[in-house]
């Protein structure tokens, strides 16, 4: 199963007899799986297996399904009301009695109202269980498509998404490769800032200066971040290649990515380092909106 966005559209059509009709299905993005049908009226009992080939098609997402149906005028048929023509024929024969008037004709009969009715052919139950089952093999159509075109936006987002992750990958190294985060510039600022300190006040103990500015230079470190952020670009790499719905894990290593940011950008000791780590934080937050998209 290939990377799906959470977008997509599909539309299918379908007839028998005298119905028509067709599905629509439209997918966002969502953080759960949430399904909204539309039915028309007296097709209700279909609504349990909609819902259940649904839930085995898409894992999240906001899914709105639709079916719109539309009949055209029923087939009718002429029936003949023995009651009524028996009560005609009782009668007549009575007026014969009567008045010795002629026997009435066939064609006369059959003009009398009520004698001939006409009457809509309802369905069967065996018509009905057809058509339910031929919408049910449409809506599947329209659930395949709509993984179609999952799948196509999908392949498109992990293009974008691996681009983000070299990105975030090629501003990790240039931090790590930074001359002024290296051991020896890190030792000359804060040698300079001790200097001044001294210069400041001759009363400032210069050991305690010196385990002070041991304290600054540990924390202001930021091998550690730049070590977890090369883990999770690699955590990224292999969870884009994999074949399942990797939404909810993507969306995790952005927030560790976003973490290690935060804390590179806070230590960081150095202006172009400074740079440097709000560049990682804007192609974070780009690979995390782009994330947000992913089934």
């Amino acid at each position: 199963m290939a990377i799906k966005s959470m977008t997509g559209f599909a539309r299918t059509e379908g007839a028998t007899g005298t119905t028509r009709w067709a599905w629509e299905i439209r997918t966002v993005n969502g953080r759960n799986l949430d399904l909204r049908l539309r039915l028309p009226p007296g097709f209700d009992a279909l609504e349990p297996t909609v819902r259940e080939i649904a839930a085995a098609t898409f894992q999240r997402g906001s899914i709105q399904i639709g079916l719109t149906l539309k009949r055209d005028e029923g087939i009718s048929e002429i029936r003949l009301n023995e009651q009524v023509l028996a009560q005609v024929l009782t009668a007549a024969g009575r007026v014969r009695e009567l008045t010795g008037a002629p026997a009435p004709t066939v064609e006369g009969l059959l003009g009398l109202r009520g004698v001939l009715e006409t009457v809509d052919v309802s369905e069967t139950k065996a018509e009905t269980d057809q058509l339910a089952a031929l919408l049910l093999s449409s809506f599947r159509e329209a659930a395949a498509g709509v993984v179609a075109a999952r799948v196509s936006e999908g392949l498109r987002l992990q293009t974008v998404l691996l681009d983000q992750v070299r990105e975030i990958e090629r501003l990790t190294r240039a931090i790590e490769d930074n001359p002024n985060r290296t051991a020896p510039a890190i030792k000359r600022r804060i040698a300079e800032q001790v200097a001044r300190l001294l210069d400041a006040s001759s009363s400032l103990d210069p050991t305690r200066l010196h385990q002070e500015a041991v304290l600054v230079a540990t924390k202001a470190d930021v091998e550690e971040e730049l070590k977890r952020l090369v883990v999770h670009v690699a955590a990224a790499r292999e969870t884009l290649g994999t074949r399942e719905a990797v939404g909810r894990k993507l969306d995790f290593l952005a927030q560790e990515f976003n973490r290690e940011a935060n804390t590179v950008c806070s230590k960081a000791g150095d202006s172009t380092v400074t740079a440097l780590g709000l560049s990682l934080k804007t192609v974070i937050e780009q690979f995390r909106e782009q994330v947000q998209n992913i089934e």
